[in-house]
């Protein structure tokens, strides 16, 4: 069974950075394509960001470069360092996993941006 378990959110000042972290289990985790999602409290889920188990990564418009997906094969793990976070980041953070037409996600972290 495949698990996706994210750890790493928080509280943090505009401006401020936090890095997210995500493991996944029970699967071959270098075949997976792996990627970020959110969803703020009026807000449908929408991608941050992804990286393809080839290694190919892509951003939301939003990001605007700020923010960084890094994949460690060898951990199992898929990181999003965050840098200078705005208030309208603040939102649960969902990790995701993708292989041949089936998503898991994990439980979710939440990200909140204020003074």
């Amino acid at each position: 069974q495949v698990q996706v378990v994210e750890s790493g959110g928080g509280l943090v000042h505009p401006g401020g950075s936090l890095t997210l972290s995500c493991v996944l289990s029970g699967g071959t985790f270098d075949r997976y394509d792996m990627g970020w999602y959110r969803q703020g409290p009026a807000n449908k889920r929408e991608l941050v960001a992804r990286v393809i188990s080839g290694g190919s990564s892509q951003y939301a418009d939003f990001v605007e470069g700020r923010f960084t997906i890094s994949r460690d094969n060898a951990k199992n793990t898929v990181i999003l360092q965050m840098n200078s976070l705005k208030p309208e980041d603040t939102a649960v953070y969902y990790c995701n996993a993708y292989k041949r037409g089936t998503n898991y996600w994990g439980q979710g972290t939440q990200v909140t941006v204020s003074s």
